[in-house]
């Protein structure tokens, strides 16, 4: 039990989120905690300060079917009180104009509201931090959709034709049947503002054999996008992959599973960078994907019955899964490079272990011509067409 003096003052220092008017049954999460909303639930308090995704999903009166849920990212201050109510209406959380918003927030430092709000779980925070510690308030800025709202709603048209994994085909499937679903023409494109990866490189007046070099080593396309997207800055781009696999997992964005699978399998088509230009990066992305991939893979913490569970099914961990074959060819590259960084390797050996012993995956090299092996339907072999069009090169996603 914390000491009284302890939670009153984590109470003051820590920040609230209000959330009012809120139908019981409700799934309200914030971060990696779920709350199913009582009669007396107003909100949490002792959040700490930093970034922070909020997520929900609203039910049916019984509560026994769920809503597609909506989340969005905040950076919480200091003592802040963040305030939502409910909208009956639009069954969703709206913010309150700022006179309101006022009145709540000296409301709550009065302490007026505090038996209405459930205690954010501090014991929990250090594996939030450790899926979100690259997240900045720029990062957020820069990548969050117009009016905050992630929602696999509002992206059914803009992934139509694009080809699907089984778990992509899942959550398409779990979006048409659910009798909350809305149609897509009553939702404008309000996507995330993702940095587009071009899966494949086309470029006009380049020999074949470069171009396929090219695209079997992502070192130079990495390059390009670091400065050209990233202002340089390494961590930028870990940032953007933390908040694609919090907005996928947490969020059930079908927009932002494809692109953290788009930056992962970026990175590990990368053989050059790991051991010549970027070691350190790759370092911190071998650690960042280690903690997604070992939060993702507890089970138990699917965000209750609105997660359905088809988020982590067994497809996305399949042998055959676009993952295990990046994973397989990374793994032999780092082990068997002459030169490696020791914490590049000590790490890389650390993720190889977790999924051999967590999921059973073998990473044994199957190798063909020139030790370089492809499955058919491989949607990452590096196919290469020329495109006709004026001379001079560009990069243009496939």
């Amino acid at each position: 039990m914390m000491d009284p003096d302890k939670a009153l003052e984590l109470v003051k220092s820590g920040a609230t989120l209000l959330l009012l008017g809120v139908p019981q049954y409700t799934l309200i999460g914030v971060d990696t905690q779920v709350f199913s909303v009582g009669p007396a639930f107003k909100g949490i308090k002792m959040i700490p300060p930093g970034v922070h995704f909020v997520f929900y999903s609203s039910s049916t009166r019984d509560g026994k079917e769920f809503s597609p849920i909506i989340g969005f990212f905040i950076d919480a201050g200091h003592s802040q009180v963040v305030v939502r109510v409910w909208d009956q209406q639009e069954e969703r959380l709206i913010r309150v104009p700022e006179e309101e918003e006022e009145r709540y927030t000296q409301a709550v430092r009065s302490l007026e509201f505090d038996k209405n709000l459930g205690p954010y779980d501090l014991s929990l925070f250090a594996e939030w931090k450790r899926l979100s510690n690259y997240i900045t308030k720029s990062t957020i800025e820069r990548l969050e959709p117009i009016g905050g709202e992630i929602t696999v709603t509002h992206e059914s048209g803009m992934v139509k034709n694009t080809c699907k994994s089984a778990l992509e085909r899942a959550l398409d499937e779990q979006l048409k049947n659910s009798k909350f679903s809305t149609p897509t023409e009553k939702h404008p494109k309000r996507g995330c503002y993702y940095t587009a990866i071009p899966r494949i490189i086309k470029r006009n007046g380049v020999e074949s054999e470069q171009l396929t070099s090219l695209n079997l080593d992502k070192t130079e396309l990495l390059e390009t996008l670091l400065v050209k997207d990233y202002g340089g800055a390494e961590e930028s781009l870990l940032g953007e992959l933390q908040f694609a696999f919090i907005a996928f997992l947490m969020g059930q964005s079908l927009e932002a599973f494809m692109q953290w699978k788009s930056l992962v399998s970026l990175l590990l088509g990368c053989t050059e960078a790991p051991f010549r230009t970027r070691s350190r990066l790759f370092t911190k992305f071998i650690k960042v994907i280690y903690y997604q991939l070992k939060y993702g893979l507890q089970k138990d913490r699917s965000v209750g019955e609105a997660g359905a569970s088809v988020l982590l099914d067994d497809s996305w961990f399949s042998s055959d899964s676009f993952l295990h074959r990046l994973c397989k060819d990374f793994f032999s590259l780092v082990e068997d490079a002459s030169i490696v960084d020791g914490d590049l390797l000590s790490w890389t050996r650390k993720l190889k272990e977790m999924l051999e012993n967590s999921l059973g995956w073998e990473f044994q090299q199957i190798s063909a011509i020139d030790g370089i092996y492809f499955e058919e339907d491989d949607e990452y072999a590096p196919v290469v067409e020329m495109l006709d069009e004026p001379s001079g090169s560009q990069h243009t996603t496939a």
